[in-house]
């Protein structure tokens, strides 16, 4: 059966078909189509696939692994910079090896497309010491899938799969397998010890997974993913990892295939596969979508006097994402031939829906705030965030999940009082609670806005974790009931809730003010 899927669906795809019995994740662009393919997906109803949302990415991670405790088959998906939230679970399970099979599906966002950094997740990969495939194309991906579940019960190791966002959302043909798994059944470790991280057990598991690690690199499982390809020109060899190799070959097809090229989708691999290629070019270029992770590793491996063209020495740019405009001038071939695309539109800078709550709620801030002056209000990852451009210049900071909360509370420690953090339902069920509890303890003089619209709007609308949940959790955290008040973002409220603003923001403690109204935009599908 073929069937034209995003890469993201085919991954999904492929792990139905190879018979995962538990998918975990958090929303975040260019992941969350993984989820929402097995959300929709009536095989995996059908399966009794367990499929739901996750409050964060740590604890996507930590169920996963309760899944692979029991046996059975697991993935979890996620953007690069939710492996950061995660990181603490992710290490250890390299260290106490899985059971049943586990992937960790990671997004990266060459151009931070929607994104705070650019971050490459091969490198967490070679951190934690587990196996990683970088596919170059959907039906790859698809294939690696089954492939990494195995690899991942026979070395008893978790499995990294690396994509990035242009293959992560782009479409094409893929074939499925019709020799589909079944789930396993619940089968505990052999060991009783395995997930017990005590540091005596844990120095002994550490031991097994560089054992592992080392042996994995000649498993065909991995190694059938790298290929090389001879050439007649001996000058320059080209080594393309990824989504790179297909650039590449959108710029030499076969029969004007004339250097050497070597296909890099699966870490670790034996050495001799470049030393191949070295020995048989004068000089090398290395593409690669992200950072210059295979590059670095060639320049300690290979720095022999001859010449490696890549990231590092400017060849290609050091920023950005990979395209085969880039890859062209690379090589030294004129991209003429490439018609550039006409201009239909003017660009104009991302901009709140019409009728979004959160431009009411700014309009409130930004009055209850003009007597203090500008740089008070800490922001944090949402719609919301759009709060920082014209005409609101309402934020002055927007750098990681729940940090607006804790951004605030240093803030009213080095005196800057009042501080306001600005966050959103769904982010602060992520990781803003925890913030929370340490402002109460400390007794801050800080007021939390809870911009609370009622879905995680940001990624296309998925539950927030937060609905209906939000007054219990901050009143269980401590917060005063008599500074908790509930808004309505409404023009007709709005001198009600720019007082409401003012008194809390005056109080010398920890306020929380909920300001309440459904996203425009699943009002409007729900309507439908």
């Amino acid at each position: 059966m073929n069937k034209l899927l995003l890469c993201n669906e085919a991954v999904a795809q492929a792990a139905i078909d190879a018979g995962v019995s538990g998918m975990y994740a958090y929303p975040g662009t260019p992941s969350t189509e993984i989820m929402e393919y097995f959300i929709s997906s009536e095989e995996a109803a059908k399966k009794n696939i367990h499929r739901q949302w996750s409050s964060n990415e740590k604890t996507a991670v930590e169920a996963a692994i309760g899944m692979s405790y029991a046996g059975k088959r697991a993935m979890v998906a996620m953007k690069h910079v939710g492996l950061n939230v995660a990181a603490d679970a992710f290490m250890n399970v390299a260290v106490t090896g899985v059971n049943g099979g586990l992937i960790v599906v990671v997004a990266d966002d060459p151009s931070m497309h929607s994104s705070q950094n650019e971050q490459d997740s091969r490198f967490y990969a070679r951190f934690a010491n587990i196996p990683c495939y970088e596919p170059s194309n959907q039906q790859e991906a698809y294939d690696m899938v089954f492939d990494a579940f195995r690899l991942s019960e026979k070395y008893r190791l978790p499995v990294l799969m690396r994509l990035v966002t242009r293959l992560a959302h782009s479409r094409a043909p893929i074939k499925f397998k019709t020799d589909k798994n079944h789930q396993k059944n619940i089968t505990l470790p052999d060991d009783p010890m395995q997930y017990i991280l005590l540091p005596a057990n844990a120095r002994k598991r550490n031991k097994i997974l560089i054992e592992n690690y080392e042996m994995v690199r000649f498993d065909n499982r991995l190694s059938k993913f790298n290929s090389f390809e001879d050439g007649k020109e001996r000058r320059m060899g080209v080594i393309a990892t990824g989504v790179a190799y297909n650039y590449l070959k959108e710029n030499i097809s076969s029969s004007e295939n004339s250097c050497p090229i070597l296909k890099i989708s699966a870490y670790p691999f034996p050495k001799d596969i470049v030393l191949g290629i070295f020995s048989r070019c004068e000089e090398v270029i290395v593409l690669e979508d992200g950072y210059p992770f295979l590059e670095e590793s060639l320049r300690g491996l290979l720095d022999n006097g001859r010449k490696i063209y890549g990231r590092m020495d400017g060849t290609v740019p050091r920023d950005g994402e990979l395209n085969p405009n880039i890859v062209a001038r690379a090589l030294g071939i004129s991209s003429n031939n490439y018609t550039p695309v006409p201009s239909v539109v003017k660009p104009r800078p991302p901009q709140f829906c019409k009728g979004c709550s959160h431009i009411d709620m700014y309009l409130a801030l930004n009055e209850a705030m003009r007597q203090y002056g500008n740089g008070r209000v800490f922001a944090d990852i949402g719609c919301y965030t759009l709060g920082a451009l014209p005409p609101y210049k309402s934020i002055s900071s927007t750098v990681d999940m729940g940090a607006s909360i804790t951004m605030a509370i240093g803030a009213a420690d080095a005196g800057l009082v009042p501080s306001v953090a600005v966050i959103g339902d769904s982010t602060f069920t992520h990781s803003g609670m925890t913030g929370l509890l340490d402002a109460v303890i400390k007794k801050s003089p800080i007021t939390v806005i809870i911009s609370d619209n009622s879905t995680t709007a940001m990624t296309g609308g998925q539950k927030s974790q937060a609905t209906g949940m939000l007054d219990k959790i901050c009143l269980g955290l401590g917060v005063e009931p008599e500074h908790m008040r509930v808004i309505a973002p409404l023009p007709k409220h709005h001198e009600e809730n720019v007082g409401i603003l003012r008194e809390e923001i005056a109080y010398n403690g920890v306020s929380v003010i909920i300001s309440r109204r459904e996203c425009i935009q699943t009002a409007k599908r729900k309507r439908r």
